[in-house]
C-alpha cells in the first residue's frame, strides 16, 4: 500500500510538472517572447545562468550548468579544499524552471523572460547546494508539523553616484535639486521625492514584473532607502527579494548612478538590514498558530520559537552577516542589534515583537544585512526557530530598555561566525552538511582573500608610526 501511495505520488508531481511546462511555453508563445534568461541564485544571491532563444527554450526544455559555481567566492575564486566540494568531474546539474517565477524583463529593449531555475542532479535529486533546495530543507520540517511559515522582508539599500575606483570613499548623488543629501532625512516624504525619476522607473518595473512591493520610506542614511514587501510564503518573498535587487540595479543604473545593498557602504552614514517579519499559521484553518484563546496570547510554539531564535542566532550569522563588510553595520553605537535580546516594539533588540493585533502577532528578526542572500537568511531563521520548538527552549524575559547597554552577543567578524557555524551541528544537520561544509570554504577563503590586503588607514597611521 504504502508503494502505491508512493508512486501515485510520483505521478502526480509528473503530472504537475507537465502542466507547468505546458503554461510556461504557452506564456512564452502569448508574451512573444524572443530570449529567455534562465536564472539560478548563487552563493551571494546573486543571479547566474544563460541567456537562450525562446526557440530552443520551447524545444529544449531545461538547461545545464556546472556545479562549480556553489563553490565560488566573489572574487571568482575557488576554495583550497574546492575539489572536496564538487564532484571530481565538476559535472553539470540539471536545471529545471520554476514556472511560477516567469516575469518579463522590463528594461529589455526586445521581448525578454527570466525566468529561475531550480537545480537537480543528473539522477533528478535536488541539488544540495543550491541555495533554493536548502530553504526547502526548511520548509519541509514545518510542513511535516501541519504549520506554514509567512515572510515579510523589508529591504534597505543606499543610492550612490558611480564609483569606478574603488580606492575613493561612495558618496551620495544629486537629486532633482541637483545636490546630494547632507543630513539625516528619516521618513522624509521630500527626501523620497528627490529621487522621483529613478523610483518611478522601479514601480513600473516592479508592476510589469508583479512584485509586492507594499511600501517605500526614506531611511536615516543619507539617499538610503528601504522597501517593504507584503507578506506571504518564505520561497515567494526570496524569490522577490533577489529579482527586486536586481531591478534596482538597473534602475539606478539608467539613471547614472549606483543602487548598492552593501551592509555598510559609508563610514558615517548607519548600515542596510533586511529586517524579516515572521508568523507562523496553520496549514489547514490559516490561523495564526503564535496566538491561542480569545484574548490571543502567545501559544507555547510561540515561546519555543523565539527561544530558539535566541539560541541559535548566534550561529547562524554567518548567513545574515555573509560578507567582512557585513560586520561593521553590526557596530556599537549603530541602530543594528549586537545580541540576541526581544522586546515588544523595542527596536534596539535583535528580536522585536510589533505591537498588532493577535492575528498578526509577529516576529522581526533584525540581524541580517541587505547583502544576506534572502534564501539562506531566511532558512537559517526559520531553522533556529523550528531547532527552538523541537527543543522546547524557553526565551529570556522580553527587555524594556536599550539593549545596546548589555553588550554583544553576536560574533563580531565573519572568521568568528564561521567557526560558530562550523561547530553547529545541528544547523548542520537541517540545512545539509555538504552545503554547510560549502559555504564555510567559500565565505573562509573570502576571509583570507579580505585580509591579506592593506588599508589605506594601516598606511596612514602606521607607516610611519610603528
Amino acid at each position: 500500500m504504502a508503494k502505491k501511495r508512493s508512486e501515485a505520488k510520483t505521478a502526480s508531481k509528473a503530472e504537475e510538472a507537465e502542466k507547468s511546462e505546458s503554461s510556461l511555453k504557452r506564456w512564452l508563445k502569448e508574451k512573444r517572447i524572443t530570449e529567455v534568461e534562465c536564472l539560478v541564485p548563487d552563493i551571494t544571491g546573486n543571479a547566474r545562468g544563460k541567456i537562450i532563444p525562446a526557440a530552443k527554450f520551447s524545444h529544449d526544455y531545461g538547461t545545464r550548468l556546472p556545479e562549480g559555481i556553489f563553490a565560488t567566492t566573489v572574487t571568482g575564486d575557488y576554495p583550497d579544499n574546492y575539489d572536496d566540494l564538487v564532484s571530481p568531474s565538476d559535472s553539470d546539474m540539471v536545471l529545471r524552471p520554476d514556472a511560477d517565477t516567469v516575469r518579463m524583463v522590463p528594461w529589455a529593449t526586445a521581448p525578454t523572460a527570466q525566468v529561475i531555475h531550480d537545480c537537480y542532479t543528473k539522477d533528478g535529486r535536488p541539488h544540495e547546494l543550491a541555495p533554493r533546495n536548502v530553504l526547502r530543507r526548511v520548509l519541509a520540517l514545518y510542513e511535516g508539523m501541519g504549520i506554514q511559515p509567512v515572510i515579510a522582508p523589508e529591504l534597505e539599500f543606499f543610492l550612490v553616484q558611480k564609483n569606478t575606483d574603488p580606492d575613493f570613499p561612495l558618496v551620495p548623488p544629486a537629486g532633482r535639486s541637483g545636490r546630494p543629501e547632507t543630513a539625516r532625512q528619516s521618513y522624509s516624504i521630500d527626501a523620497v521625492n528627490e529621487f522621483d525619476p529613478i523610483l518611478d522607473d522601479m514601480y513600473d518595473y516592479a508592476e510589469a514584473m508583479e512584485l509586492d512591493v507594499d511600501t517605500l520610506i526614506h531611511e536615516s542614511g543619507a539617499a538610503q532607502l528601504e522597501v517593504n514587501f507584503q507578506h506571504a510564503d518564505p520561497m515567494s518573498r526570496a524569490d522577490q527579494v533577489f529579482l527586486f535587487k536586481r531591478t534596482m540595479r538597473e534602475c539606478a543604473l539608467r539613471h547614472g548612478i549606483y543602487a548598492t545593498f552593501l551592509a555598510k557602504p559609508m563610514e558615517n552614514e548607519p548600515g542596510s538590514s533586511m529586517h524579516i517579519h515572521q508568523s507562523m499559521v496553520d496549514a489547514r484553518s490559516g490561523r495564526n498558530v503564535f496566538t491561542e484563546g480569545k484574548a490571543g496570547k502567545h501559544s507555547e510554539l510561540f515561546t519555543h520559537y523565539l527561544g530558539g531564535l535566541q539560541k541559535y542566532v548566534p550561529m547562524a550569522m554567518a548567513f545574515f552577516g555573509p560578507n567582512v563588510n557585513s560586520y561593521r553595520r553590526l557596530a556599537l553605537g549603530q541602530v543594528a542589534p549586537i545580541n540576541v535580546q526581544w522586546g515588544y516594539d523595542n527596536r534596539t533588540c535583535g528580536l522585536r515583537v510589533p505591537m498588532d493585533s493577535p492575528e498578526n502577532t509577529r516576529v522581526e528578526s533584525r540581524f541580517a544585512g541587505s547583502d544576506a542572500n534572502p534564501y539562506l537568511a531566511i532558512a537559517a531563521t526559520l531553522a533556529c526557530g523550528w531547532l527552538g520548538i523541537k527543543e522546547k527552549l524557553l526565551p529570556t524575559e522580553p527587555l524594556t530598555g536599550s539593549a545596546q547597554a548589555l553588550g554583544y552577543e553576536l560574533p563580531r567578524s565573519l572568521e568568528e561566525a564561521l567557526t560558530l557555524l562550523r561547530d553547529c551541528e545541528e544547523l548542520e544537520g537541517l540545512l545539509g552538511k555538504r552545503f554547510v561544509n560549502a559555504y564555510i570554504s567559500v565565505k573562509q577563503k573570502e576571509y583570507e582573500t579580505f585580509f591579506r590586503v592593506i588599508s589605506s588607514w594601516e598606511r596612514e597611521f602606521l607607516l610611519l608610526n610603528v
